[in-house]
């Protein structure tokens, strides 16, 4: 009976403590979804943009392009215009929600933006690499026409805003509409053959190949050239390389159309319209050097307004951010407008604003 009376004695003290521990683990565990709370409620904010999206069908050309039209967040307008051109790959009209910091820049500017899905991408028709340069620039023009017929865009005051690939478009969108009023070019490329062969250097650098790796894949790439300009089918060039690696035959097929791009045929068509030349100083993409000696000779004056950002990639995502996977994914997730170089937002701002103004004087 004692050992009775005193395990009956033991359950009896430990019952509190055990309701002390529950209490503990439950008053944990109340704050932990009061913290995860919190940071739901950050993330939804800092990713609600101070303007309105509008889903919109462009017609135009005989073709529907799924996009979406960014305005201010107040007033009926007309507002200004940026279209927006993409770069290389299957990009959607966000960009993967890329651009909405971009276009709330440009809204608290009083500037709406436009921008659509690539052929192929979101459901949209098509397939956006059987484009070729001359393709895309149509397809914009088709967009601005459309733009320019709704009573809230200022047909007038209707510009340009592309990344990398797009160097090649917006020149020839340019000379196809000579009503474009300013564009804002991001890590344009020049000449195709070059900006190949320096993004292939760079990266071999970055990855640390030895002289041979470099010597192997400047021979395998000028035996790619040579095939793309005797018109080769990809089958030529898969017997011809072995491996064929990242070359699908569908990307044989856009870089057979496009391989001899240069920009410097069409900027031209660029002088007299102010131009911002963004340029990054950790851009593996794009010879920056080779970029701005080309605007610099082909546009020459005022019109022309180069920003570097030194601590930037081809992206204009500060580098230490691009390089650490974790810090990249945190700063996506819980700040998306840090992303960016230090000043890019903000210098795009004030060139809007300084073109508004010119525009006003006129």
């Amino acid at each position: 009976m004692k050992r009775v009376r005193t395990r009956r004695a033991t359950r009896t003290a430990r019952t509190p403590r055990r309701r002390r521990a529950v209490r503990a683990a439950l008053a944990a565990l109340a704050s932990l979804v009061v913290v995860a709370a919190g940071l739901g409620g950050w993330v939804v904010w800092q990713h609600t943009y101070e303007l309105r999206e509008e889903p919109v069908a462009i017609r135009g050309g005989g073709s529907a392009l799924d996009g979406v039209l960014a305005l201010p967040a107040r007033g009926n307008g007309p507002f200004p215009l940026v279209v927006f051109v993409h770069g290389d790959g299957p990009v959607d009209a966000t960009h993967d929600t890329f651009y909405r910091p971009i276009w709330e820049a440009f809204a608290r500017s009083g500037y709406a933006s436009l921008s659509w899905n690539k052929p192929g991408v979101g459901g949209a028709p098509g397939d956006w690499l059987d484009q070729s340069m001359d393709d895309r620039a149509a397809e914009a023009a088709d967009a601005i026409a459309w733009a320019r017929q709704r009573p809230d865009v200022d047909g007038g005051r209707i510009g340009l805003w592309g990344a990398s690939q797009a160097g090649w478009v917006l020149p020839k969108i340019a000379a196809r509409d000579r009503g474009v009023r300013f564009v804002i070019a991001v890590s344009p490329a020049v000449n195709w053959h070059r900006q190949g062969r320096y993004n292939l250097l760079a990266e071999l650098r970055r990855d640390g190949a030895s002289d041979a790796e470099v010597a192997t894949a400047l021979e395998r790439r000028e035996q790619g050239l040579e095939l793309l300009g005797r018109g080769a089918s990809y089958e030529e060039y898969v017997r011809a390389v072995g491996d064929p690696g990242a070359m699908t035959a569908a990307r044989w097929r856009f870089v057979s159309k496009n391989h001899t791009s240069d920009a410097g045929a069409d900027l031209p068509a660029l002088r007299a319209t102010p131009v911002l030349l963004v340029l990054a100083g950790h851009d593996l993409n794009v010879d920056t050097a080779d970029t701005e000696s080309a605007y610099r000779r082909l546009l020459p004056g005022p019109a022309l307004r180069v920003a570097h950002y030194p601590d930037a990639t081809h992206g204009l995502v500060e580098r230490a951010v691009e390089e650490s996977p974790l810090r990249l994914t945190l700063t996506a997730l819980f700040a998306p407008r840090a992303l960016f170089a230090d000043g890019f937002l903000a210098d795009q701002q004030q060139f809007l604003t300084s073109v508004g103004s010119e525009g006003a004087e006129r």
